[in-house]
């Protein structure tokens, strides 16, 4: 099963969401919360972070990092992904919650997510499944901010190392009739395509009526030599930082894993596809990885054979 926890890389997510929202003309994704989340201490660690080339031992805190002298390694690196992927993962629950107004959204691995907070409907029941550290860490951040925590929220503490996530979900009230859509961002990147399946595995069996899953994965040019610069560059900066990439995925492993669980595609947003929906026209140099897709699946009943 998948392992999460609130990693360096997915701090720099959360950088990029923040720095985005707060700064950029043209919206990719406006996650307005990210920088009241995430904290100015925490902010700015990671902007110092990026400003000294990624190398943890090299930040120096008492400086203020320049936001002009990161401004292109952010774009360049790291905002892409997580803007795009999570501007497609929220457009397709919301059509989910549109088609069934009583649903459940599971975010697997939330970190610092802030879709709770910025939802308005009720009718979503949101888990939030994450490392107990990481949920602790979050909902000492809310309490400082004095946010209220929507009713429709629960956290779920989860080792995904060592604890069952379908047994986690089960004792925090989730129910397997109600439709469910499940997001699995920023994942599969450090995976093995047999772990990947398990977590695929999970989902098939808790699910006894409709559901979806949105994740977002490399393909199978990922390690090789003959990819783009900012591929090889990225996948170094992640190792650097405790995170190696492990794999990437052709479509054709995706598809029949999907398929062993009873999933079917509904729709595969390939690098150019991303790049024409989120990134065409701009001038602040964002644009698609030439390597990252975007996979929305979707089962009705199903009994899955062991």
């Amino acid at each position: 099963m998948i392992e999460t926890q609130e990693s360096i890389t997915a701090k720099l997510c959360s950088f990029a969401r923040a720095c985005h929202s707060n700064i950029a003309r043209k919206k990719i994704f406006d996650d307005y919360l990210a920088y009241d989340l995430m904290g100015k201490q925490e902010f700015e660690e990671i902007g110092h972070l990026i400003q000294n080339d990624f190398e943890p031992d090299n930040k120096d805190n008492n400086e203020d990092f320049e936001t002009e002298l990161i401004f292109s390694e952010l774009n360049r690196y790291i905002a892409p992904i997580p803007l795009s992927r999570i501007a497609f993962a929220e457009e397709k629950l919301l059509e989910f919650a549109e088609k069934y107004p009583k649903c459940q959204y599971v975010i697997c691995g939330a970190g610092m997510d802030t879709f709770a907070f910025r939802n308005d409907n009720p009718n979503i029941k949101i888990f939030e499944l994450d490392h107990p550290d990481t949920g602790r860490y979050k909902r000492e951040r809310i309490r400082e901010l004095e946010w209220n925590i929507p009713k429709n929220l629960i956290f779920v503490p989860i080792d995904f190392s060592k604890d069952d996530m379908n047994e986690k979900l089960l004792k925090a009230g989730f129910n397997p009739e109600i439709p469910s859509f499940f997001a699995i961002l920023g994942v599969s990147y450090y995976l093995t395509l047999s772990v990947f399946e398990q977590t695929i595995k999970k989902i098939s069996e808790l699910c006894q009526t409709t559901g979806k899953v949105v994740f977002d994965y490399p393909d199978e040019t990922t390690l090789k030599e003959k990819n783009a610069e900012r591929v090889h560059t990225l996948a170094d900066i992640t190792e650097r930082l405790g995170e190696k990439m492990l794999h990437g995925y052709s479509f054709s492993e995706i598809n029949t894993v999907l398929h062993r669980y009873g999933f079917e595609i509904e729709e595969h947003e390939t690098p150019q596809m991303i790049q024409k929906h989120y990134f065409e026209n701009r001038d602040d140099g964002i644009r698609a990885f030439e390597n990252i897709h975007f996979m929305l699946a979707y089962r009705e009943e199903f009994q899955w054979k062991k």
